[in-house]
């Protein structure tokens, strides 16, 4: 009967929302994103220079930790911030724009949903003055 009573009087339980990880398909879909946004960044003159010295492995490696955190996945990322991972690479507007839009040509390749597109792209716009170093 004290159970029942307690279900009565208790608060609804509120679930948690789904987290971006979890609404793209988790750590298969993050994996093949940032397969397909280093190639789109590797393919861009604009920011391709960048990556000249890079060991890209470690770095692709590095990223799908990062969103996977940044997404609200398990977090197991043990690299630099933002503002320190970027401080030594004077980026500009120009710089960030082609990123961002390397990122929105990859998701909207994987056919993500704009909405969830948006989420994402708030969460970069999120980091952008860490990253640009203002």
């Amino acid at each position: 009967m004290l159970d029942f009573i307690k279900k009565i009087f208790s608060k609804p339980s509120e679930e948690k929302p789904m987290s971006i990880y979890e609404k793209i398909g988790g750590e298969a879909a993050v994996d093949a994103a940032v397969d397909i946004f280093y190639k789109k960044v590797l393919a861009d003159d604009r920011i391709s220079h960048f990556f000249d010295t890079v060991d890209m492995a470690g770095m692709i490696q590095k990223q799908k930790s990062f969103l996977t955190m940044a997404f609200g996945g398990p977090n197991e990322y043990t690299g630099k911030d933002m503002r320190e991972a970027h401080k030594h690479m004077s980026l500009t507007e120009e710089h960030f724009g082609a990123v961002a839009e390397a990122l929105v040509g990859t998701l909207n390749e994987l056919s993500v949903p704009q909405d969830i597109i948006d989420e994402i792209v708030a969460v970069a716009l999120s980091v952008k003055d860490d990253v640009l170093n203002k």
